[in-house]
């Protein structure tokens, strides 16, 4: 059974990866730059996430937002080196500000969300948990342990009981 630790390890990652990928994406598109996702551009830059978000699940458990700020920006800088490797890849330097700003106001905007939705599932889990655990108490009451002793010998059974049925269930008997 996985933890909430494990839960909200997992959470981080994912989110930490897509939003690299997206924010590459919608910072070359404001910064002027061409997004031309070819086959080959798309998959990197989707090896490149998951790889960021793998690595990000794979970091101890909990984290400030500021360290989560960290991972965003090497998962944006991943990204946008991803993206910025095509063949097709060019854009000018009179809107590399916009580009710049739109990381720049990504990473404490995201940073703010996962750290957010990581409280929120350790919070809802721990709820779970108390809620399960109060009903588990409560519908088991103690009861006391009832033991049947014979007081004599059995009573032999009834010949009709003994030979019920129609022909022999097993093998014919040894003479």
């Amino acid at each position: 059974m996985r933890t909430p630790t494990e839960a909200t390890a997992r959470l981080r990652g994912a989110f930490v990866g897509s939003a690299s990928g997206a924010v590459s994406i919608a910072a070359h598109g404001l910064g002027g730059g061409t997004v031309s996702l070819d086959q080959s551009t798309l998959a990197l830059l989707l090896a490149a996430c998951a790889l960021v978000g793998t690595v990000v699940t794979s970091l101890r458990t909990r984290h400030s937002v500021v360290e989560v700020m960290a991972m965003l920006a090497v998962g944006q800088t991943i990204g946008h080196t991803a993206l910025s490797v095509s063949s097709g890849h060019h854009h000018g330097m009179h809107n590399g500000a916009a580009m710049l700003i739109a990381h720049l106001s990504a990473i404490p905007v995201g940073a703010v969300l996962i750290h957010g939705a990581e409280r929120a599932i350790r919070c809802a889990a721990s709820s779970a948990r108390r809620i399960v655990d109060a009903l588990g108490h409560g519908l088991l009451a103690p009861c006391a342990l009832a033991v049947a002793v014979p007081l004599g010998p059995a009573p032999t059974p009834k010949r009709l009981l003994l030979s019920s049925g129609i022909g022999t269930r097993g093998p014919p008997a040894a003479h």
